[in-house]
């Protein structure tokens, strides 16, 4: 059998956790940052877990995770 490629674009946005949950961060942080208030900013800083219904679909990009 041929070995499972990971997808590149999903593992630049996912890792999985060591419990093995699913992390993302939050979109709208990379540029034009100036219009964004300072709260909205603070607010896309961390990183959140995504909805267990989702971990799935995500792993099976990250095979080897």
């Amino acid at each position: 059998m041929p070995k499972l490629k990971t997808h590149r674009g999903a593992a630049k946005r996912f890792s999985v956790t060591g419990s093995g949950k699913v992390r993302r961060y939050k979109a709208y942080r990379g540029h034009l940052l100036t219009g964004k208030s300072p709260k909205r900013i603070r607010g896309l800083r961390g990183g959140s877990l995504i909805p267990e219904v989702f971990e799935d679909r995500i792993k099976k990009l990250l095979p080897y995770q």
